[in-house]
């Protein structure tokens, strides 16, 4: 990406947020301390746009007007048609990255558990015994799965398979 390309992302995305780390600049653009200076130095200093905050966070100041008027100075993919007179002025903001991230790949694990004889142990104890032992299952489940910090789904309902 050339360096106008990584302003106008980097000024949408601004806009949009309010404030962004530069740590979280430089990991999504790949950017390098020098290439982090020289932007920093292009939104604060030369189009006045957003302000530093203890050396680490980058601030919006500007307004939607402002922006539009950074916009119209960054190079036009196709030169617009000329403006009427008696229309107010639309400038259209470069075109960004999609707001929903792409797509990444995670690696999940299913864990399906179960008590043995859980149907014959049901029959033969009362109902709150039963379900005080099926909560305490639950509980040091939970317990033993929450050290890898996953999302745990429980459900009482039995899964019905697809398979024949």
């Amino acid at each position: 990406m050339t360096f106008d390309e990584i302003l106008t992302q980097v000024l949408a995305l601004l806009q949009r947020q309010g404030r962004v780390s530069y740590r979280a600049l430089k990991l999504r653009f790949h950017l390098d301390d020098e290439y982090l200076d020289v932007l920093k130095e292009e939104l604060i200093d030369a189009q006045r746009v957003a302000t530093d905050e203890d050396g680490r966070i980058l601030v919006w100041v500007g307004d939607t007007t402002g922006t539009a008027a950074v916009s119209s100075q960054l190079p036009q993919p196709s030169p617009q048609a000329p403006l009427q007179q008696d229309q107010p002025a639309k400038i259209a903001l470069p075109p960004t990255t999609p707001s929903t991230p792409e797509a990444e790949r995670r690696q999940l694990t299913v864990m399906f558990c179960d008590l043995v004889d859980s149907t014959r142990l049901s029959s033969q104890l009362d109902p709150e015994e039963y379900r005080d032992m099926v909560r305490a299952y639950r509980g040091v489940c939970t317990e033993v799965i929450q050290r890898y910090e996953p999302m745990v789904l429980v459900s009482d309902k039995p899964i019905k398979s697809n398979c024949s």
